[in-house]
C-alpha cells in the first residue's frame, strides 16, 4: 500500500516536473537559448501565490494572477534584455541568466525574509479520499488531474494549432519565418513568456504540497534539466516521459532508500546519456 501511495506522489511530483521541463524545453527547441534563469519564475509563482494566499485572497483567485504575472515579468525581462543576447556565445547565456536567477533568489530574502513559509491546502480540497484502505490527499489528485489536463492542451495547442505550427516552424528556421513576414521577435518574447509562465504555474501549484523558501529556485532548475536531459533537448514528448519517469523514481527511492532519492535521478540522467546522448525522444 505504501508503494502506491508513492507512485501516485510520483505522478504528482513528475507532472510538476513535466510543467517546468516544458517550459525550459519550448524556450529551447525555438530560440535555442539555454535558460538558467527558468527556476526562478518557478520561485516567483510560489512566491506570489504564498504572498497572495497570507493576504487573504482565495488560492483559486492567486493561482492565475500568479502566473499571468510570471508571464508578463518573463517577457519583460526577454523584450528588454535577453534578445539582445541571443547571438553571443553560450557563456554570455549562462552568466546573464544565472545573474537574472540570483537577482531573484535575493529579492525572494529581502521581500520575504530567508525562512521561507507554507501555503495552506486550498478551500474545498483540504480533505481526503477513501478508496478501500487507501487514503490520499485530495489537494494532490487534484494536481494529477489539472497538470494531465495542461499536458492535453499543451500537446493541441503545439501540435494541433496554427500558433504551434508557427512555433514548430520557427524552431526549425527563424530565418525563413522572418521572410515569411512573421515578427520573430514578437513570437520569441511570446513563447518565453508562456514557457515561463508554466514555470510560474508549477511553483504555485507546488506551494501547498512543498511550502516556499528562497532556494527552491536552484532545486527547481536542477530537476528541470535533468527532465529534459532525459527526455530530450525541444521534445514536449520527451519532457512529459522524463518528468513522470523522474517524479515517480524519485518518489519511490525516497522509501527504499531516503539518503539516495536524490542522488538517484542525476544516476539515472548519466545512464541515459551514455545509451542515448541526445535523450530518451530527442529531435535535435
Amino acid at each position: 500500500m505504501i508503494y502506491l501511495f508513492q507512485i501516485l506522489n510520483g505522478i504528482g511530483l513528475g507532472m510538476l516536473y513535466f510543467l517546468l521541463a516544458a517550459g525550459l524545453s519550448i524556450i529551447f527547441g525555438l530560440l535555442q537559448f539555454v535558460n538558467f534563469a527558468h527556476g526562478a519564475f518557478y520561485l516567483l509563482g510560489a512566491y506570489l501565490t504564498y504572498d497572495l494566499v497570507d493576504r487573504g485572497v482565495s488560492f483559486w483567485i492567486a493561482l492565475p494572477i500568479a502566473t499571468l504575472v510570471v508571464a508578463l515579468v518573463a517577457g519583460a525581462i526577454e523584450a528588454l534584455l535577453l534578445h539582445r543576447i541571443y547571438k553571443l556565445p553560450h557563456t554570455f547565456h549562462i552568466l546573464v541568466t544565472v545573474g537574472i536567477a540570483l537577482v531573484f533568489q535575493e529579492l525572494a530574502i529581502i521581500i520575504w525574509g530567508p525562512i521561507g513559509g507554507s501555503v495552506p491546502t486550498p478551500d474545498g480540497l483540504n480533505g481526503v479520499v477513501m478508496l478501500g484502505n487507501f487514503v490520499y490527499p485530495q489537494y494532490r489528485l487534484f494536481t494529477i488531474a489539472v497538470t494531465a489536463v495542461l499536458a492535453g492542451g499543451l500537446w493541441w495547442l503545439l501540435e494541433g494549432t496554427r500558433l504551434g505550427a508557427i512555433v514548430r516552424a520557427g524552431s526549425e528556421s527563424a530565418s525563413n519565418m522572418a521572410l515569411l513576414g512573421y515578427n520573430t521577435m514578437r513570437i520569441n518574447t511570446a513563447v518565453f513568456a508562456f514557457g515561463a509562465g508554466l514555470a510560474g504555474l508549477a511553483g504555485a501549484l507546488a506551494a501547498p504540497i512543498r511550502g516556499v523558501d528562497p532556494f527552491m529556485g536552484a532545486e527547481a532548475l536542477s530537476v528541470a534539466f535533468v527532465v529534459v536531459v532525459i527526455g530530450g533537448m525541444g521534445s514536449y514528448s520527451g519532457a512529459l516521459v522524463a518528468g513522470l519517469l523522474i517524479g515517480i523514481t524519485q518518489s519511490l527511492m525516497s522509501t527504499i532508500w531516503p539518503q539516495g532519492a536524490q542522488l538517484f535521478i542525476y544516476i539515472a540522467m548519466a545512464a541515459v546519456i551514455a545509451i542515448r546522448p541526445r535523450g530518451l525522444l530527442g529531435r535535435i
